[in-house]
């Protein structure tokens, strides 16, 4: 048992990764049914890093050398259009991982990467990734998953953009941030509203649209702080059929 203290410890020490962290890690896609020394295995030569907000983390074009999971914060990737416009593509938050496809791709960053909070991120080389890949069948199976379901959440995100309002996507985004089930519940926004918009494929004047919209069925917002009076009423609301934008 002290030998393994020991290990755990120097492990904590060599990396960042706590034990807090494993145990957050584990219930992380990409890493789900691994247990806990499978895990520590697997990262030793990871490390977790901070970095505050408005950091570049790398460009389109860099080499696609290492990928990363959101400990804590939210992260933008995007593209620059031709004539210089930002384009965002997506927004990733605490545990979800980003830019792994790119080391099979083609071994190139398609994107860029800012923080848009201070975050905490788990930074894995691609060498270790490769390495992993070839002694752990779980896994190998488990990013084959998480690059399917990356792909799944891609087609979701443009049929809601085809099929759902505008304020369905905003009440939906709303109900995914309560953690309570039913009633009343406050949640605070964790980004900029025109960064939400981004995410939910909307402009910001469209946004603030949706949201006066929502008084309707009782939600009410000052600065980032949103009041939701009856969350049933809102899925309700999600799922009763197209409403205009």
């Amino acid at each position: 048992m002290g030998q393994m203290t020991k290990d755990v410890d120097d492990f904590e020490l060599r990396t960042g990764i706590t034990r807090e962290d494993i145990r957050r890690l584990g219930q992380v896609h990409l890493f789900s049914g691994l247990v806990p020394d499978d895990l520590r295995k697997l990262l030793a030569t990871s490390s977790i890093r901070r970095y505050p907000d408005h950091t570049t983390l790398f460009m389109e074009g860099d080499p696609a050398d290492r990928f990363f999971v959101v400990m804590d914060g939210w992260v933008k990737l995007y593209r620059l259009s031709e004539n210089g416009q930002e384009v965002v593509i997506s927004v990733s938050s605490p545990g979800e991982s980003f830019a792994e496809a790119a080391i099979f791709d083609s071994s190139i960053f398609p994107v860029s990467a800012v923080a848009i909070t201070d975050v905490r991120l788990l930074v894995i080389s691609a060498e270790s990734l490769m390495r992993q890949l070839s002694e752990n069948m779980n896994f190998t199976f488990n990013m084959l998953a998480s690059m399917s379901r990356q792909m799944r959440r891609n087609v979701t995100k443009l049929h809601q953009m085809c099929s759902m309002s505008s304020t369905e996507r905003l009440a939906d985004f709303l109900i995914g941030l309560s953690h309570s089930h039913n009633g009343t519940t406050r949640i605070t926004l964790p980004l900029d509203k025109s960064l939400i918009a981004a995410r939910l494929g909307m402009q910001p004047e469209t946004f603030s649209r949706a949201l006066a919209k929502l008084k309707g069925v009782g939600v009410q917002s000052v600065g980032h702080d949103i009041m939701i009076k009856d969350l049933d009423a809102l899925r309700a609301m999600v799922s009763s059929g197209p409403l205009s934008c």
